[in-house]
């Protein structure tokens, strides 16, 4: 580790056997915290490359739970629909909600979560007040599939040799100190997902996380970066202001899009507006959206988004049509649908 140490202190690049000698070590229980620790700072202190996260990546998805999934076939894509976290807004579950309409809409949704950790109420909080087993063994999230077109990973069961860095990521957390771990979260899916729409709260990682999905092999990648008002950040494609969406395919980075609320017929509204709260209210949300109880600028926040992860996966021809086709999803009945199977599947797999 010491020669890793001093490596990236020189401000130098690792290369592919060092990122997996560093992921060895970092995963292991052998090596002490405090070596960890200076080696995150160091590589944080450096700057991370495309080509480094990437790396660590597949170095630590080789240490995760096999899903099975890749072997499977289905009839449209698989997509993962996240976002880093980190916008402070208090938003109710977006993405989760979303990934009920793109399953509608033809995807296969294998969506990888946790708990809430900058929010009062994350994926797997949601899903768990919704009765939908958290605790999945790869059978029983394949069967879920199967049945429902969408699935939920919970990050800690298929990620067990990540407890070895348990500890020292939250020493340096408490120092205020960021590392790589702050950025792969939603890079790790052990599904590797042919398609993935990353919500991210620093416009820095827009390009970056567009060329490491790329990397990751990808099909197609969709970064967005929204924004408030006042010009704060929203890790979503957002209806509080402008977002920024970065695309790449398997071969090519494509041109970058600015977008607004008004460009689809949608009202801009305010952070009140859409703002969540525990994983008891947040359900409700969720269930009133997908019912079509609820007609307001929720229900828009979940279009624009579900319109952009049908638009990555290929089932819709652009954001617009994207849109067009959440609203009638929803409408149908058929998302809800979705989540009333899920919500049984998983009660089977249990």
């Amino acid at each position: 580790m010491d020669m890793l140490v001093a490596h990236v202190e020189k401000g130098l690049e690792l290369d592919g056997s060092q990122i997996k000698s560093a992921a060895q070590m970092l995963l292991s229980e052998e090596v002490a915290d405090t070596q960890k620790a200076l080696f995150l700072r160091n590589l944080t202190a450096k700057g991370e490359t495309a080509a480094e996260i990437a790396g660590f990546v597949e170095a630590f998805l080789e240490r995760a739970v096999d899903t099975g999934v890749t072997t499977m076939e289905f009839d449209g894509p698989t997509i993962d629909v996240c976002g880093t976290g980190g916008d402070k807004l208090n938003l109710f579950n977006v993405s989760t909600t979303s990934m009920f309409v793109i399953a509608a809409g033809g995807a296969t949704v294998v969506k990888h979560g946790n708990r809430g950790i900058t929010s009062k109420s994350g994926g797997a909080d949601v899903l768990e007040e919704l009765g939908i087993n958290l605790e999945l063994s790869p059978e029983g999230f394949r069967h879920c599939l199967q049945e429902a077109g969408v699935g939920f990973l919970f990050a800690p069961k298929y990620h067990p040799a990540f407890r070895a860095v348990a500890g020292v990521r939250a020493t340096l957390a408490k120092e205020g100190v960021r590392t790589i771990f702050n950025l792969i979260g939603p890079l790790l899916n052990p599904a590797r997902p042919s398609c993935q729409l990353v919500g991210v709260c620093d416009p820095k990682l827009n390009e970056m996380f567009a060329e490491i999905l790329q990397r990751l092999g990808r099909s197609s990648a969709w970064i967005v970066h929204g924004a408030t008002a006042d010009g704060g950040s929203v890790d979503e494609v957002s209806l509080l202001g402008s977002t920024r969406i970065s695309r790449s395919s398997a071969t090519a980075a494509l041109p970058d899009e600015q977008v607004c609320p008004e460009d689809f017929g949608l009202q801009t509204c305010q952070v009140e507006d859409l703002e969540g709260g525990d994983a008891v209210v947040n359900a409700k949300i969720l269930i009133d959206i997908l019912s079509g109880d609820d007609q307001g600028p929720k229900r828009d926040m979940v279009l624009l988004n579900a319109g952009a992860g049908l638009a990555c996966a290929g089932l819709a021809k652009n954001l617009a049509e994207g849109i067009q086709s959440a609203a009638a999803l929803i409408d149908s009945g058929e998302a809800l649908k979705r989540l009333h199977i899920l919500q049984a599947a998983s009660k089977q797999s249990s």
